[in-house]
């Protein structure tokens, strides 16, 4: 959350070498200078020393970065080109004001009374709205809608929030910690079931469970649209939230919130610190809890399903791919297959697929093409945006695989392990 001038030394430490463009999605889709972080870092550096305005040009090719930071875990200097272009977005809002997009996630996002309501009205008329695609793959838009493209593959939005769903604390056994679940918008609002998931694995640890029933977007989505004040107010709003109970940990089970609380709150400093601290992403949690050892004890079922994994881009650049995959290893229903390029970005990129689709669609067909070549039924993953991009790119490909959580597949093992665990 630093200002441009603040990544003045980052921007010169940029040697325009072009490591980055061999890692950057958008540079791989477009072929374009302007879309590869060197010529985003190039910009920033010429904002800054007055020799460029923020002219149209500009403000394309800072909002064509998915901000996935694949440049910069590759790049020789470590130049946090993710940030910089953050950075440059949250001037552009500044000087030039927010996007019409823009305005309207500020708008949602700063306002959750507002954002439970469209997402309530949304739920009850979706057969309204949307059509259902064959095969249980997604909706489409029966109307255009502002932002959206109606070939796009949609999930359908709850009847009833997730929080809604659940007690704000469910009591544990005796001696287990203590967790805070950050359910994040895509659970609450389109993908409750995640969360039930969630709940059964931290149930059998014997875990206590306080899910706020007044938390907030993460605000990953006002970052990427350069509306600071907006996320300053969520932070504000889920910091406090988050910490009137005392917890030993805050788990997520979304790549987005785990970096919009692990990492962007943690740039806040102060009291957002001992927060960023104690958060985990929930395989991590499960992982250090012992249950892919507990899992792996399990007798293998007759029919398993054949299963590949994504790397969402939030979880990867803070290196956390293993756990995951421990615990889809170690499921008995499951026969794990890796697929080329798993760490690749899926496309999806916030706001970026709503600015940018026609690109965000190319990034996807890449990603279906080694999903395709996986032979995988079911591609697993630990972000619910990366489910909805994957899905729909899947869909435009002619590809029968379907996405879901890495925890839907776990929910199915829990009966089995519940039933071994009394036997002990």
């Amino acid at each position: 959350m630093k200002q441009l001038e603040d990544f003045r030394e980052e921007i010169e430490q940029c040697v325009k070498c072009g490591a980055c463009r061999a890692h950057c999605p958008v540079f791989g889709a477009e072929k374009h200078e302007g879309r590869v972080a060197r010529g985003k870092v190039a910009l920033a550096g010429a904002v800054l020393d007055g020799e460029i305005d923020l002219e149209e040009k500009v403000l394309e090719d800072m909002s064509q970065c998915l901000l996935c930071g694949s440049c910069g875990a590759q790049c020789p200097n470590k130049v946090p080109t993710d940030e910089i272009v953050a950075a440059a977005r949250r001037r552009i809002a500044e000087q030039k004001g927010l996007s019409s997009f823009g305005k309207g996630v500020a708008a949602v996002l700063g306002r959750p009374r507002l954002m439970d309501l469209l997402a309530r009205t949304g739920g009850k008329f979706s057969s309204l709205l949307f059509k259902k695609l064959p095969e249980d793959s997604g909706l489409r838009l029966r109307f255009p809608a502002p932002f959206l493209e109606r070939d796009r593959t949609l999930p359908p939005i709850a009847a009833k929030p997730f929080r809604d769903r659940v007690p704000e604390v469910i009591e544990g056994r005796e001696g287990a910690p203590t967790v805070a679940f950050f359910t994040g918008c895509g659970i609450n609002y389109m993908y409750p079931a995640i969360g039930e998931a969630l709940l059964a694995a931290l149930k059998f640890l014997g875990v206590t469970v306080v899910i706020p029933k007044d938390q907030g977007c993460c605000g990953l989505p006002a970052v990427s649209a350069g509306a600071q004040e907006t996320v300053e107010k969520l932070a504000e709003r889920n910091r406090a939230a988050l910490t009137r109970r005392p917890v030993d940990y805050v788990v997520t089970a979304c790549a987005s919130c785990n970096a919009g609380i692990g990492k962007i709150y943690a740039d806040f400093g102060g009291e957002y610190l001992p927060l960023a601290e104690r958060t985990e992403d929930i395989f991590v949690f499960l992982a250090r809890h012992g249950l892919p050892e507990k899992l792996a004890a399990l007798p293998k079922a007759a029919q398993r399903k054949k299963v590949t994994y994504h790397d969402p881009c939030h979880l990867r650049t803070q290196g956390i791919t293993r756990e995951p995959r421990e615990i889809l290893k170690a499921l008995p229903q499951v026969d794990f297959v890796e697929m080329e390029e798993a760490g690749t970005c899926c496309g999806l990129g916030g706001t970026y697929s709503v600015y940018h689709y026609d690109t965000s669609k190319k990034i996807g067909a890449r990603k279906a093409g080694y999903i395709g070549a996986s032979g995988a039924e079911l591609v697993a993953t630990d972000c619910p945006g990366c489910i909805m991009q994957l899905q729909d790119s899947i869909n435009h490909a002619g590809g029968k695989a379907r996405v879901v959580h890495v925890l839907e597949l776990l929910m199915e093992a829990l009966p089995d392990l519940s039933e071994g665990d009394k036997s002990e």
